[in-house]
């Protein structure tokens, strides 16, 4: 996939998923503006490993924790003249089922996990008005774990919004969505994620960010959750 030319803003792209993605965008020829909330240092070291290499890449610092992203989009593309893709990854996972759930805790999830990426994608759309935005899922999108309800609930939310979004911003502005399955531990500490596979592997970071680009350039596909995950989406619950 060549990117040549191609400007893209990737929330939460200093760690983990996100810096793949953005490393992938950037190897493919992209310029990169990164978002993070905490993670200077890091966002720091990717651009400057990037700018030695000749490839325009810039982080900017944005909270998302109300909800709202400002005008995170603006300073993205005055940075980069402009903004060709949007990829909405940064989220927060807290675990919790239904007991002691509430508004308030609900709020603090679905704000930056659901708000502000709608809040990005109606704004690149009228501000912009063309090119691709892809929004990063979950594979539980099609599974109930009641272990982390609140964080379920923002990702099924993200991805009917992501067809509604497909709809309202065609044929100008295609929207998809990556939905990984098991790949990583939670930032915060936990078990290394596992369950079922049909495909008997665990994606790696390289293989969402592989989809990424796919989506990228995909310019009759819009609508669409592409789940990598080695199939465990099929398999339900209980993974």
């Amino acid at each position: 996939m060549d990117l040549t030319g191609q400007r893209a803003l990737v929330t939460g792209g200093a760690k983990r998923i996100g810096r793949g993605i953005a490393e992938a965008l950037a190897g493919a020829g992209a310029e990169v503006a990164v978002q993070y909330r905490h993670s200077a240092d890091e966002a720091a070291a990717f651009c400057e490993a990037w700018r030695v290499r000749g490839v325009k890449a810039v982080a900017l610092q944005a909270d998302f924790s109300d909800g709202r992203a400002g005008d995170l989009l603006e300073r993205a593309a005055g940075e980069l003249g402009g903004l060709d893709l949007l990829i909405n990854n940064a989220s927060v996972f807290p675990r919790g089922g239904f007991p002691g759930l509430g508004a308030e805790q609900l709020e603090r999830v679905f704000r930056p996990n659901a708000y502000a990426p709608l809040e990005l994608m109606q704004g690149y759309a009228a501000r912009f008005g063309t090119g691709s935005i892809i929004n990063l899922l979950d594979r539980r999108v099609r599974a109930h774990d009641t272990t982390c309800v609140a964080y379920a609930l923002t990702k099924k939310t993200l991805e009917e919004a992501t067809a509604l979004a497909a709809l309202a911003f065609a044929p100008d502005v295609r929207v998809n969505a990556v939905a990984p399955g098991p790949v990583l531990a939670p930032s915060s500490g936990g078990a290394e994620p596992g369950g079922a596979t049909p495909l008997r592997r665990r994606p790696e970071i390289a293989d969402i960010a592989d989809a990424v680009l796919y989506l990228a350039g995909a310019r009759a596909v819009t609508g669409q959750t592409l789940f990598v995950d080695g199939g465990q989406h099929l398999l339900g619950n209980g993974v």
